[in-house]
């Protein structure tokens, strides 16, 4: 096995085959990849709700990479073990005008700077210390992938069946993710670094971060059913069993109620815990965490937005 690392300058803006690999590996090999945060290193630590409006969104969510894995071939799979990760002691959340669940609903922009508290054994940041809500840091990268076979630049910004922007918060140290392989070396990129997100990212943007994170790329040949990403969770840190508020939607249309749960959860939190709408959306993007309830009692499918309590100061109407 050998060790290998890629700077943050080997990024791209898109997953296409024709780009040549930065890097080559042996199946087996360990790969450090220095990753910029989603901003592409627009935003920073002293940044405000002013810098979103020099934004240039063309330059978003770049990927690390490519990288060739030997042996690697179409109809195999690519085991991605996630082994360790880093990130600094800040991150920010911001609403992008046009971006998110309830982009209608918030035109506004709006950008929150965080202080990641990481030296102790469970990270956290601060929401609101003097209300009481934190967040639990569980570092993450939200895109990870490999090229498709089709020619063409295709955008990082949304997930495929070969992986991408798939922005799944359980894929974290201790975690395997397996990709479908379309082309020979696979050409694995990997990037957008999240300290913290819910299941969703509802409002468009977790805790994003910059990150350094060390992956093992291992060739796959005894997995052919493998045809979108198919992950292995990490052991879980405590035996305890989260506790929720949980707010609903219920419509025949799964995206509306979805947009309702959501929508629940903002006025719950405006209510019981003083937050005003946007800090509020913000909170259910990077802790509240959706689930669907109910999809067989047609017409109407119900769907839940968790919010863990411990996120949360007790409530006195809980």
């Amino acid at each position: 096995m050998s060790i290998h690392s890629l700077k943050r300058d080997c990024a791209n803006l898109a997953w296409d085959n024709s780009i040549p690999p930065a890097l080559r590996v042996k199946s087996g090999d360990e790969v450090t990849f220095d990753c910029l945060d989603a901003s592409n290193g627009q935003l920073t630590a002293e940044s405000t709700t002013v810098s979103l409006e020099s934004l240039n969104f063309a330059a978003l969510d770049q990927v690390n990479g490519p990288v060739y894995i030997d042996g690697a071939q179409p109809g195999d799979t690519l085991q991605v073990d996630v082994l360790r990760i880093e990130n600094p002691e800040w991150g920010w959340t911001a609403l992008l005008p046009g971006f998110g669940l309830l982009a209608d609903e918030f035109p506004v922009p709006a950008l929150k700077i965080w202080k990641l508290e990481s030296g102790s054994e469970e990270g956290f940041a601060w929401f609101d210390e003097e209300k009481g809500i934190k967040v639990p840091l569980r570092p993450f990268a939200g895109e990870m992938g490999v090229v498709q076979k089709k020619n063409g630049a295709f955008s990082t910004i949304p997930p495929y069946h070969t992986g991408g922007n798939i922005d799944t918060k359980h894929i974290t140290v201790g975690s395997t993710l397996f990709l479908p392989i379309e082309v020979e070396g696979a050409l694995f990129s990997i990037g957008d670094g999240h300290a913290a997100q819910g299941d969703g990212e509802v409002c468009g943007t977790a805790i994003e971060t910059p990150m350094k994170v060390t992956v093992r790329l291992l060739v796959r040949k005894d997995k052919p059913y493998t045809k979108t990403p198919h992950f292995s969770t990490a052991v879980a840190r405590t035996k305890s069993e989260e506790e929720y508020y949980c707010t609903t939607g219920i419509n025949s249309d799964i995206r509306e109620a979805t947009r309702s749960a959501v929508r629940n959860m903002i006025e719950y939190l405006v209510a019981e815990f003083g937050l005003d709408r946007v800090e509020a959306y913000m909170l259910c993007s990077v802790a509240g965490d959706l689930r669907m309830h109910e999809v067989v009692d047609m017409p109407n499918y119900v769907i839940g937005m968790m919010m863990p309590k411990s996120v949360l100061r007790p409530s006195s109407k809980a």
